[in-house]
């Protein structure tokens, strides 16, 4: 083995070290930051995350209103409850495993026993096929580079089933890592995983049809 080859390893291994202790340092500060209820702190969590948060709550719920009264307890709940985030896990972790227990605790009162049944007994008319969420970042899941593209993935995935759709959102939408999204959505890593392939399975045929579409000679 060349050198280059047995050092570049240990070069990788270091800078993803780097990173990790400085999304460990970011999380501790936020942390401490929420116990002391900062306000200024708390301004700038919604800054750094509304579009993240609002567009999760959209491909969670499919309804705008409900994902905006969702969006903003989420945000009381962080105020109220910050100091129960000890920093060990990302903010965006914890955010999201708020909202998501939000959205679980809306359906129950609906009678609604679980996120499966987030849908059941309603009629695809039901559901929006389209919705906007103004971010400027572009996400690893925008692979193509004109709105209507976007808008055919967002189609897409709405119409898939729910569980599905969330794996796929917090992967690619989000970079969630896969023991991350196992910590928000509560399910073993193995369902995670099993979610992801089932949902990727699903999804690319009508990505690959769309791409296809695209690329046909006037």
């Amino acid at each position: 083995m060349s050198t280059a080859a047995s050092v570049q390893p240990i070069f990788l291994r270091g800078t993803a070290t780097a990173v990790d202790d400085q999304v460990r340092q970011e999380s501790l500060a936020v942390s401490a930051g929420l116990k002391r209820q900062d306000a200024g702190l708390l301004d700038e969590l919604i800054v750094r995350y509304q579009h993240r948060l609002m567009r999760y709550l959209l491909y969670l719920t499919s309804n705008r209103e409900m994902a905006e009264d969702l969006f903003q307890e989420v945000w009381m709940r962080v105020m109220v409850r910050g100091a129960q985030f000890n920093g060990q896990a990302r903010f965006d972790t914890w955010l999201f495993t708020i909202a998501r227990n939000l959205v679980i605790d809306l359906r129950r009162k609906r009678t609604m026993s679980s996120l499966d049944e987030l849908f059941e007994g309603k009629s695809e008319d039901d559901r929006p096929m389209s919705f906007e969420v103004a971010d400027d970042d572009p996400t690893p899941f925008d692979c193509f580079s004109n709105l209507e593209d976007r808008e055919r993935i967002a189609a897409a995935l709405l119409q898939m089933d729910t569980l599905y759709r969330e794996v796929l959102v917090l992967r690619f939408h989000e970079e969630l890592s896969l023991d991350e999204i196992a910590k928000v959505t509560r399910a073993p890593l193995s369902t995670v995983k099993s979610r992801l392939y089932r949902g990727l399975a699903i999804i690319r045929p009508k990505l690959e049809r769309n791409y296809l579409r695209y690329q046909e000679p006037v």
